[in-house]
């Protein structure tokens, strides 16, 4: 296959180190912010069209700071491919696009399910592009000179995970852990490092055990008050035209005030819900997740800790809450000072400049928060993660054999352009 970098030099057999060696990732956070302020001010400037280099120096930054038995790991991805992968995408998508814009004008069964056939041939798509961007990452992480590689069909993926998404949802949530399960055994069976096979052993039962309290607190209370909800509005006095013009009354009659009521308190709670479980479920994932990882005799085991999530989403909040202070100071300087600096006969130019100040100052927020969310978040995540591992059985990485080629950049540019990307 061709591929737009060079090939990575296979490594002799015995290369790589024995033995069971720590886990450390060496990256500095200052570093890491002056990455990504500096990507933010291009991304700006650029019209977004940096993040292509951001992205690039962001997984070098990671990769490279990442440690194991005294050996760091390698991204070999260039900012021009993932370029060159997204135009390719965006030429693919084009006419698809266009054919559902004409499906939804035809007349008959077919364009009134437009809509539908539209979402679920986007959702097959969408994690079609995951598995393939997958396979991009994966084929240029080299650690000691041999490769990362994935084999399997991606299309086959993409049913198996629409199928599960979908079960998902029908159970409320509750196939969540077995869908997690079967999709990453399915990832980790076609997924290499050199020659040494991957495998995943976390079950969808020890995850759904951890979470079912989490699940009933949050989801159980939530849909006892939409049935509240729902029980609490009369149907017949709504659906009656009774023409009159007290509104307070209209609401007691119907029913809608008790609604509003309950459905205030369900939605409430399963907001609050989010706010304070959420960190605890992501701990429990990945520390689920990233213990059932197999690389042959290779082994890997999670000590996460859940106040280290807590604590990474706790910096994250203090931080963009700083900077919300920030952009409400910009955002009152835009609606005061510029219209006050100028002249009455100058009002439309007042205007103007007032408009384009506020247009500055979103763009300023959103790529403020986004900068604020990867130096803290993501960062924080990797870090804890990383930090977290024990490897054991490391001996077998002597008798690694590199293997797999680079794959195309297609599949991570389908993701872009589909907005389902990730690292």
């Amino acid at each position: 296959m061709t591929t737009l970098d060079a090939a990575v030099p296979a490594a002799p057999p015995g290369h790589a180190a024995p033995g069971r060696g720590p886990v450390r990732f060496l990256g500095e956070a200052r570093f890491f912010w002056r990455l990504l302020t500096r990507g933010a001010v291009l991304l700006m400037f650029t019209l977004g069209i940096y993040r292509f280099w951001l992205t690039t120096d962001v997984r070098r930054f990671l990769w490279s700071n990442t440690e194991l038995s005294g050996d760091t790991f390698e991204y070999t991805g260039t900012a021009v491919e993932l370029l060159l992968g997204f135009l390719i995408a965006i030429v693919l998508l084009v006419p698809l696009y266009t054919l559902f814009f004409v499906i939804t004008l035809s007349a008959g069964p077919i364009g009134e399910m437009s809509s539908l056939l539209s979402f679920l041939m986007l959702v097959v798509l969408g994690n079609y592009a995951i598995y393939r961007a997958r396979r991009y990452r994966l084929t240029r992480t080299i650690y000691r000179g041999v490769r990362f590689h994935q084999s399997g069909s991606a299309w086959h993926y993409a049913l198996c995970a629409v199928l599960w998404w979908g079960l998902v949802i029908l159970t409320l949530g509750l196939a969540y852990p077995f869908a997690q399960s079967q999709l990453e055994r399915f990832k980790m069976r076609n997924t290499f490092f050199g020659d040494l096979p991957g495998r995943f052993e976390g079950t969808g039962w020890a995850l759904f055990v951890r979470g079912i309290l989490m699940w009933f607190l949050s989801i159980v209370p939530f849909m006892v008050g939409l049935i509240a909800t729902l029980g609490a509005i009369d149907w017949d006095a709504l659906a009656a035209d009774g023409g009159s013009d007290d509104l307070s009354g209209w609401f007691d009659a119907t029913g809608l005030s008790g609604a509003i009521v309950y459905g205030g308190f369900s939605v409430g709670w399963l907001v609050l819900s989010i706010v304070v479980f959420y960190p605890l479920f992501q701990a429990m994932v990945l520390r689920w997740w990233t213990s059932g990882l197999r690389f042959g005799e290779v082994r890997v085991t999670s000590h996460l800790r859940t106040a280290q999530i807590y604590g990474v989403y706790a910096r994250f909040l203090w931080y963009a809450l700083l900077f919300s202070l920030v952009v409400l100071v910009m955002v009152v300087l835009a609606l005061f000072t510029v219209p006050s600096a100028l002249k009455e006969e100058h009002s439309k130019l007042s205007e103007i400049i007032a408009t384009a100040a506020l247009l500055v100052t979103y763009l300023v927020a959103a790529l403020g928060y986004s900068t604020i969310y990867q130096a803290t978040v993501r960062l924080g995540l990797w870090r804890s993660v990383v930090e977290s591992l024990d490897i054991a059985g490391g001996a077998a990485l002597e008798r690694v054999h590199a293997g797999g080629e680079a794959s195309s950049p297609i599949g991570e540019g389908l993701a872009d352009a589909l907005n389902v990307g990730g690292m």
